[in-house]
């Protein structure tokens, strides 16, 4: 890989991970954990709103 490649490829796999958490989500939060500028951890809270 050159120069660069290896965190377009970490972005696409962080994009995916957050596009599927947001297609079964209604409310809520996702957050992103970041370690020395790159993306460790995603965290999803989700609420249920009961009416």
């Amino acid at each position: 890989m050159g120069v660069g490649e290896k965190d377009s490829v970490d972005f696409k796999v962080v994009s995916n991970h957050i596009e599927k958490m947001l297609e079964t989500m209604k409310y809520g939060s996702i957050t992103l954990v970041v370690q020395d500028g790159k993306v460790i951890q995603l965290e999803k809270n989700e609420k249920v709103r009961i009416r």
